[in-house]
């Protein structure tokens, strides 16, 4: 029978030179490998090289650990960090905003599709479906880690979380679910609709829309922006989405300027084998990943440090005055 649960999962999965490996970052690390294997599947269609699907899911994969970062700083925990300077760039240390995510993902696409004169908007409609599995499995890593708890509840399924007290809804999973069911419904999109930014602008709102609801439920702290970062950045993005939605429709009518043309490439006569750079470089970014937690840099050492001394204090983990200021990310 179904009942209320009790989180006592270690979300670090092992230690390698004292250096933690997290359940959260391996979830960034099997996206952006999905990201990868999905852009190589469908390479032929976006017309690009294998060197160029290197590039791709590299400029995207860094873009997403800038943004998440840069979002979680400025509105997150900029209290902590504007004491603790030197941290910012130590993702080893926890901290990540969603909607940074986001962000810093189409900031890399963009970013590749000015260098290489790729169509924006074809490779936006085909990131956005590794993308949403990314996000799904991302807020898998948040509940194991603990971390984003909802308000106390007393359905079946509620959870007692490590750091928080009552039973309380896993919101996460929630949303996690709604990111993964996204999957499906873009696939179907993608093989519908073939207007460019159809796909991304439904990904962009109902990442967006369903979230505002999913997160009334969480326990969300009000400083800085009067509903929450997330929750001000969800309505935000919702916006945009409709506006986007708004402006697919027009394109498909043709009631909007024709997009440039870019000539298409001669795939057989450029393509060839990454070099052995670009398949370090890759397989780094995975690496990397995978010593990221969830979870605030300032609550680290004090959530997770009882069952691993090493958070305490160490090389990668100095030791950190915590600052009194609920996690929102």
């Amino acid at each position: 029978m179904l009942g209320p649960y009790i989180h006592r999962i270690d979300p670090i999965i092992a230690s390698i030179g004292g250096l933690h490996i997290w359940w959260y970052g391996l979830s960034y690390a099997l996206g952006f490998l999905q990201l990868y294997l999905f852009v190589k599947r469908h390479r032929r269609d976006l017309q690009m090289t294998r060197p160029e699907v290197y590039v791709l899911a590299l400029m995207v994969g860094v873009g997403v650990l800038i943004g998440g970062r840069a979002v979680e700083v400025s509105f997150d925990e900029w209290g902590f960090y504007r004491q603790h300077p030197k941290l910012m760039p130590a993702l080893w240390l926890g901290g990540m905003a969603t909607h940074g995510l986001l962000l810093g993902a189409g900031a890399g696409t963009w970013l590749f599709a000015s260098v290489y004169r790729k169509p924006f908007l074809k490779l936006a409609d085909a990131l956005v479906v590794p993308g949403a599995f990314l996000m799904g499995v991302g807020r898998i890593g948040n509940f194991i880690d603990g971390q984003i708890i909802g308000s106390i509840t007393s359905v079946p399924w509620a959870v007692q979380f490590p750091y928080a007290t009552g039973f309380r809804h896993p919101v996460v999973l929630y949303d996690g679910l709604k990111n993964l069911l996204l999957v499906p419904f873009l696939l179907r999109v993608r093989r519908a609709n073939r207007t460019p930014g159809a796909v991304a602008a439904r990904f962009v709102f109902w990442y967006a829309f369903p979230r505002i609801f999913i997160d009334l439920l969480r326990d969300y702290p009000t400083h800085r922006l009067a509903l929450g970062t997330g929750q001000t950045l969800n309505l935000i993005m919702a916006g945009i989405g409709i506006v986007l939605l708004i402006r697919s429709r027009m394109r498909r009518l043709g009631r909007l300027k024709p997009l440039p043309v870019y000539k298409e490439p001669d795939l057989a006569s450029r393509d060839g084998a990454p070099s052995a750079g670009l398949r370090v470089a890759f397989a780094s970014l995975l690496f990397f990943c995978l010593t990221i937690p969830s979870n605030w840099t300032q609550d680290i050492p004090r959530h997770y440090g009882a069952r691993h001394s090493g958070l305490r204090h160490s090389w990668f983990y100095p030791e950190i005055e915590a600052t009194p200021v609920p996690p929102t990310a």
